[in-house]
């Protein structure tokens, strides 16, 4: 089993409650007040964590008009730079230090991702508990090497990476003396379709590298989440806003307080459901265990009457004789006289008789 790695006080394990995220990103609409009242929502939905992005549009990308630098045709952020949609998406960095006092005051976590090696700097001085590295960002070696070398936890999304990406991002880690690695199964599209979600590679990434998974989740609404749970994902992330009505770059496939309120109550109903492999009975089961079936007589039978099939039944409760010797008894005659409805005894039936003419 994988050891538990801490974050901000928070266990995250295959023993331990799911790590619930909720992912601020552009969705404060460069309004700092919003960006509190999203801190203060998500502790309310019972979300462990908050989320913020740390960049600049400088910092992650060039401010350039050529093709190259423009967002995919026909996406959520079609017709604009990257550097226009990231001016727009941006955390003010002077934001964060006070968010995350107002976070640490509420009892949230919050953390962030960076995006280059001077945020790794800006929010090691703001003392985050831990990293996120961003699904794009998984092939940047010098920033992984930086990010490792804190020696705090580190969540990496694979939404763009092959098996080899993963392999380098985990030995980067590795070699910078940080096992404390958490990767997500994550579908970068936006919002993601649910058939490209393959929740199936939870399990198998867990059984490949040897680390805990969980699910960065773009799709709508609150069923993959749930479902990756049971798969045994440890930490589930969703975008979060107060309303998607609000708008911003990420409001389309973000969920709303009340959808994150829902969705972290069923997952710990979840939780709570699967519970542990142990075929022994609980009390409740024991007591319930009252009403299965078991033998009983249907007729009333005379002493040296013959059983049959007519005469004895499996039926409910189950504080008759077990079905299974049904068939044994069938033919045997009865050692006494027994009542319509009563449980039959193994010492009712004269087993000594073998006659079955």
């Amino acid at each position: 089993m994988n050891k538990d790695i801490q974050i901000g006080g928070k266990q995250i394990g295959d023993d331990q409650p799911c790590f619930i995220i909720a992912e601020m990103s552009g969705n404060h609409n460069l309004e700092y007040a919003r960006a509190e009242e999203i801190v203060r929502a998500a502790k309310e939905a019972g979300a462990d964590a908050i989320k913020l992005q740390t960049y600049t549009a400088d910092t992650i990308t060039l401010n350039s008009d050529s093709p190259s630098f423009y967002t995919q045709k026909g996406g959520l952020w079609s017709g604009q730079t990257l550097y226009q949609l990231y001016k727009q998406a941006y955390t003010p960095w002077e934001w964060q230090p006070k968010l995350k006092k107002l976070a640490d005051e509420l009892g949230i976590i919050l953390f962030s991702s960076p995006f280059d090696i001077t945020a790794v700097d800006y929010l090691e001085k703001m003392d985050v508990p831990a990293y996120k590295i961003a699904s794009f960002e998984i092939n940047d070696v010098q920033l992984l090497r930086k990010v490792a070398g804190t020696g705090k936890p580190i969540i990496i999304s694979t939404g763009i990476a092959s098996l080899e990406d993963i392999e380098l991002a985990v030995q980067v880690c590795r070699e910078a003396g940080n096992d404390q690695i958490i990767l997500l199964k994550c579908t970068s599209a936006y919002p993601a379709p649910y058939e490209e979600m393959n929740l199936c590679m939870i399990p198998n990434m867990k059984e490949t590298f040897g680390y805990h998974v969980g699910l960065s989740d773009h799709s709508l609404g609150d069923e993959v989440s749930i479902a990756a749970v049971t798969l045994g994902a440890n930490v589930i992330e969703k975008h979060f806003t107060l309303k998607r009505s609000d708008g911003g770059v990420d409001a389309a496939f973000s969920m709303e307080v009340q959808e994150m309120k829902d969705m972290v109550a069923r997952i710990r109903h979840v939780e709570k459901a699967m519970g542990r492999v142990d075929y022994r009975l609980t009390q409740k089961q024991l007591e319930e265990k009252h009403f299965s079936r078991s033998l009983f007589v249907c007729k009333k039978i005379q002493c040296g009457e013959r059983f049959t099939y007519e005469n004895v039944r499996s039926v409910r409760p189950g504080t008759g004789l077990h079905t299974k010797y049904l068939d044994d008894i069938i033919g045997k005659r009865a050692a006494r006289d027994i009542d319509f409805a009563s449980p039959l005894t193994l010492g009712d039936v004269d087993w000594g008789n073998t006659d079955h003419e």
